[in-house]
This record gives structure tokens, sequence and C-alpha cells, in this order.
């Protein structure tokens, strides 16, 4: 049996001074979940959301959602 462990990236527009969020999307195909974590505590908690539920989220920031532009 493999285990996938994620793969931590932020995002190339978060240069704010460590105020940044990661994601791990490797694990949506396999796991459905899209972990994130606070990027200025690695081994911290992290939030598994649902692949669904980041998709939307991502959709509605770059639709100006939530006062983003």
């Amino acid at each position: 049996m493999t285990t996938e462990t994620p793969r931590w990236f932020t995002s190339s527009y978060s240069n704010n001074g460590g105020a940044c969020v990661e994601v791990a999307t490797n694990l949506a195909p396999t796991h459905g979940t899209v972990p994130v974590r606070d990027s200025k505590n690695p081994d911290g908690p992290a939030l598994a959301l649902p692949a669904t539920a980041f998709t939307t989220f991502v959709a509605e920031v770059k639709n100006g959602g939530f006062g983003g532009r």
C-alpha cells in the first residue's frame, strides 16, 4: 500500500510578509480533499477541505467575492 503525502505550496501572489496559507492540491484526485495550513506553522494543524468546496472558494475569490477586488 502506498501513502501519499501532501505536496505543499504557497501561491506566487503570496509575498505579504508571511500571512499566507499553503495548500496541497495533489490529494484532491485520490482523497477528495485539499489540505490547507498556516505557512508560519507548518507543523501545526491542517484543515482538510472537500475538493469541491475548495474549488468553489477559489472561483468565488477570482470573481471578486469576499471583498477580494
